[in-house]
């Protein structure tokens, strides 16, 4: 054991030391994770997954919307596919501590694979109805209850703390280049060949993985060593996470995004059906749009030199500005930039929160914070689909949209205020300048 994972386990409130780098990385090391063999194989695999992934979620929202006639309808689907995680989540984090991570993704990915063919199946055959496919995306919600938090430990196994903040910023972007394509491909495909073959592909997709992860040489891997059984192992995660300021707050502002600021497919969705009645096509490119600007806020955030609580606070704010002002957007062209700026934006605040969660958590209980932090991300989505659905019917997309981006922008709001009286800090008026300017001053 060394010393520093000794003194981590004498205070299980300290971590291990988290490399901070002294200058600003060069561009071609914007992507030093892919020089571990390991990583290049799952990062692969990942950008075919995500973007089968991401021509199913389309295919499967407007699926929805098509059968039903309804925004809050596809508001439901996006709350049967989160709420196992918003009730069984921490149960998920602590499955993740004890149980070998490579075999917990295997498993998780295998099912994910028979979901998709089962509704492949149901579309196909032209036998579905909504409530299969509420009923589908509920038992794929048990399976990301295990799937993410493996998933998000499992990074580290294989990379290691050096590359980890590079590595969490790079799966970033992997997951955006397929959210990139995907929606693109599947507005096309609905069009094309029908909703079946989305599903279908992402079944196969999802056995694709299965395939990398056994590929991987296990030699090569840094296991992180499990948790053996033991009471109270919940409540513990939880307890981390509340003594911890960097974590706390950090879960707090998630939760305002997650809620309303990522809930993108229902306000979508009413855009693309309802304002600007640009069909199928037009709401895959919307979704593209987005993850242009999140495929550009990943790399960029490669080269941040290190993450602290005020920057993720912050993104949060200039996320909430953004989606703000996309209510207001006088033409459709204006909203397509407002919706790139947004996805840039939500990219730079999510990667910089995983990263400041991640590294302010100890290796053994990593599993159930991160659990936590999932919970609230995906948990917030179940809660928040339905009321913006509701909210985009009562009052309209715009109404939905600007209250997206405030509700967000609020809460930095408050969280800053309490950083600053944490650190005994306050706002004031700098007159010493030909145009006055606030400024942050010590109480003291």
């Amino acid at each position: 054991m060394t010393a520093s994972s000794a003194t981590a386990s004498a205070d299980p409130l300290l971590t291990a030391p988290v490399p901070v780098l002294k200058r600003r990385p060069p561009w071609r090391e914007t992507f030093s994770s892919l020089t571990v063999p390991n990583y290049r194989l799952y990062a692969g695999a990942q950008v075919i997954a995500t973007t089968a992934l991401g021509m199913q979620r389309v295919a499967q929202d407007w699926l929805v919307l098509q059968l039903s006639g309804s925004v809050a309808a596809v508001g439901v689907t996006v709350a049967m596919q989160f709420t196992p995680m918003l009730v069984f989540g921490l149960l998920g984090g602590v499955i993740a501590d004890r149980y070998p991570k490579r075999m917990l993704l295997m498993l998780t990915q295998s099912a994910a694979a028979l979901l998709a063919a089962v509704l492949a199946v149901l579309i196909l055959t032209d036998t579905v109805q909504v409530w299969q496919i509420w009923a589908l995306a509920f038992l794929g919600g048990f399976v990301t209850v295990v799937d993410n938090p493996a998933r998000q430990v499992f990074v580290n196994e294989i990379v290691g703390p050096r590359l980890l903040r590079n590595a969490i910023s790079l799966n970033s972007s992997t997951f955006q280049l397929g959210a990139l394509i995907g929606p693109a491909v599947g507005g096309l495909a609905i069009s094309a060949v029908g909703s079946g073959w989305a599903f279908a592909i992402n079944s196969g997709a999802c056995l694709l993985v299965v395939g990398a992860l056994g590929m991987m040489n296990p030699k090569k891997l840094l296991p992180t060593p499990v948790t053996p059984r033991g009471k109270g192992q919940l409540a513990e995660g939880l307890h981390y996470a509340a003594r911890k300021p960097a974590i706390l707050f950090t879960i707090i502002a998630l939760g305002a995004v997650a809620m309303f600021a990522y809930t993108m497919p229902v306000l979508l969705a009413a855009y693309a059906n309802d304002v600007y009645k640009v069909g199928s096509a037009g709401y895959g490119l919307f979704n593209s749009l987005v993850a242009v600007g999140a495929l550009t806020g990943a790399v960029l955030s490669t080269r941040r030199l290190g993450v602290r609580l005020r920057l993720v606070i912050g993104g949060a704010a200039i996320l909430g500005i953004v989606q703000a002002s996309a209510a207001l957007s006088p033409d459709i062209v204006v909203f397509a930039v407002l919706m790139a700026l947004s996805g840039a934006a939500s990219l730079l605040f999510l990667t910089s929160a995983n990263s400041l969660v991640q590294m302010s958590t100890n290796l053994g209980i990593r599993g159930r914070v991160m659990a936590l932090y999932i919970l609230v991300q995906l948990g917030g989505q179940a809660v928040g689909g339905p009321v913006m659905g509701w909210t985009v019917e009562r009052f309209g997309p715009a109404w939905g949209l600007a209250v997206s981006g405030l509700v967000p922008l609020a809460t930095a709001g408050v969280i800053a205020v309490l950083m600053m009286r944490r650190a005994r800090l306050r706002l004031a008026i700098a007159r010493n300048r030909l145009v006055p300017s606030l400024t942050i001053v010590s109480r003291d």
